[in-house]
């Protein structure tokens, strides 16, 4: 029984890393079927805040309500507008641009943006001398020459995938660099939306009520975006099955499933264990683009995906050694106080 409840955390964010590429391909799949990005972000978010709902209510019921203050709720409202809605219109148009393994190798810059956003907001000292930061800065660099090299450059295939009829489900990617901008940007602003996002956490205790909040507003942002950028009213029917089972699974695997194994996590595990998990997904979408999207393997999409995940576990090898630094600090102070605890009563 010790042994599954150890196992536990490990099996549940494996599953998270396959469902978080498995949505990202259904919706890459889905938009070659000529779903709209645009479309896709509204419809998820506003089912996903749709099922979110009773759980709110429920929450509330039971006397967890939070107070709705007007400035709770304008950080609702910029965590909906930068962090769900602007990221996930670029990410998702990224990946229609793109692919899946591009999208997954991009976002394991959010960690490298979180700490550049860091030092220079003045959250985080960069101590040039400490290995632990000479650790985060040589990452940083790595990862973001691993984003350029697997945006910019493809180089020879490695892999060829020929179906052997035509299928719009398996469509090439058409323009590789504007896929990686846009996936840059949205990664960049992911980031601004979980600093802003961690503040707000504090503020308010209930999980549920913060995501319920962000994907609505987010779902509303998309949508009134959507009015001016997508032209076509017909690209509000969906049309095929695919498209529906996109939809529906992201709004229980990001609202429901993924907010609950984080969090549970975060609380067993603590966050170096959780962030340890993300490169993985790089493979998990290498061999789903393969065998689902018959997507070309790229030599470009190799070393870059290598680079970045190199990258990422510097810039987490050196919090990791920060943690332990403070932690070890503050155990020391504790021992001296104990001891000082202890000699004063023995004089006394």
């Amino acid at each position: 029984m010790s042994i599954l409840k150890e196992a536990t955390p490990f099996i549940l964010m494996t599953i998270l890393q396959i469902e978080e590429v498995g949505i990202t391909t259904l919706g890459k799949a889905a938009m070659n079927k000529g779903m709209s990005n645009f479309v896709f972000v509204v419809y998820y978010n506003a089912l996903g805040s749709l099922l979110l709902f009773p759980f709110c209510l429920y929450n509330a019921f039971r006397g967890k309500r939070v107070p709705l203050t007007i400035s709770l709720l304008s950080k609702f409202l910029f965590i909906g507008f930068i962090g769900i809605g602007m990221v996930q219109i670029c990410l998702y148009a990224g990946i229609s641009y793109s692919s899946p393994t591009l999208a997954t190798a991009i976002l394991n810059l959010i960690p490298v943006f979180t700490f550049i956003l860091a030092v220079i907001m003045g959250m985080e000292k960069l101590e040039i001398r400490k290995g632990s930061s000479q650790a985060k800065c040589i990452g940083t660099i790595t990862a973001i020459v691993g984003a350029m090299v697997v945006t910019l450059y493809k180089g020879p295939t490695l892999i060829t995938q020929m179906p052997s009829t035509p299928n719009k489900l398996f469509a090439q990617s058409s323009n590789w660099p504007l896929g990686g901008l846009l996936l840059l940007i949205g990664s960049l602003l992911g980031t601004i939306g979980y600093i802003v996002q961690a503040t707000v956490a504090r503020e308010c205790s209930d999980a549920t009520l913060l995501v319920f909040f962000c994907s609505f507003f987010g779902a509303v942002f998309a949508g009134v975006t959507s009015l001016f950028l997508e032209k076509n009213p017909n690209s509000w029917i969906l049309h095929d099955n695919i498209e529906i089972v996109a939809i529906i699974s992201a709004a229980i695997t990001t609202t429901i499933f993924r907010n609950a194994v984080v969090t549970w996590c975060l609380r067993i595990r603590g966050p170096v264990y959780v962030a340890t998990f993300k490169p993985f997904s790089i493979v998990i979408a290498l061999i789903m683009g393969l065998s689902f999207l018959k997507e070309n393997l790229y030599l470009g999409s190799v070393l870059g995906s290598i680079a970045i995940i190199a990258g990422f576990y510097a810039v987490l090898w050196g919090q990791a050694r920060e943690m332990d630094s403070v932690a070890n600090i503050i155990s020391k102070s504790e021992i001296l106080r104990d001891q000082k605890v202890s000699l004063l009563n023995n004089t006394n």
